[in-house]
């Protein structure tokens, strides 16, 4: 009889112990499914309109009006050549007939040079201010960009995107447009340059 009590106990335990095994494998998987998955990092993007940013940034304005007003002052003196040289040839008609065909012929010529080396002229300023002015746009773009990527790591964006006339992006919510933020953030560094910095950009 003690023998089968016995046996029965430690079937008992057996099954018991089974039982403990799958409770506890149980447990296991549970707590490894209940377990926090690591959080995934928030892709925060945002764009910036460059059409807008170039045509607000005081900056950009300032190089624009200052090669304006560069180029009307060193045109005046070839405007000034050319008002003369549209002066003498509108009288040229009247004169060759006075002159004879000698002196058109010669007056002529030298009307045709002078209108070439005026052509010429105001070729060579064109390309002079624009290759100036491209040196300081190029400088002033790069300085825009450093300082948006400056604006995005500090901000914690993942990305941000360009929009504008040469951009790729064709849609996006208004709520993701940082535009202003950035042309705010820009012109107030602007203002704050110290005069020796603005000297120095001039």
């Amino acid at each position: 009889m003690k023998s089968k009590i016995h046996e029965y106990q430690k079937r008992n335990i057996k099954n018991m112990s089974k039982k403990a095994l799958v409770i506890i494998a149980l447990s296991i998987t549970i707590l490894s499914c209940n377990k926090p998955v690591t959080a995934v990092k928030e892709v925060k993007t945002a764009y910036v309109d460059t059409s807008v940013l170039m045509k607000e940034y005081t900056e950009a304005k300032d190089l624009e009006a200052k090669y304006k007003a560069k180029s009307e002052e060193k045109g005046r003196q070839l405007d000034a050549e050319i008002a003369r040289f549209k002066q003498e040839a509108a009288g040229f008609q009247a004169q060759a007939q006075a002159n004879g065909q000698a002196w058109a012929q010669q007056k002529g010529a030298e009307l045709q040079k002078r209108e070439q080396q005026l052509g010429a002229a105001q070729q060579q300023l064109a390309q002079e201010l624009q290759q100036e002015s491209g040196k300081e746009m190029d400088s002033l773009v790069s300085g825009v960009k450093k300082f948006i990527k400056t604006y995005g790591k500090e901000k914690g964006y993942t990305y941000i995107y360009g929009t504008g006339d040469a951009a790729s992006i064709l849609y996006a919510e208004d709520k993701y447009d940082i535009t202003k933020e950035i042309i705010k953030e820009l012109n107030d560094k602007y203002k704050s340059a110290t005069p020796k910095d603005a000297e120095a950009k001039k």
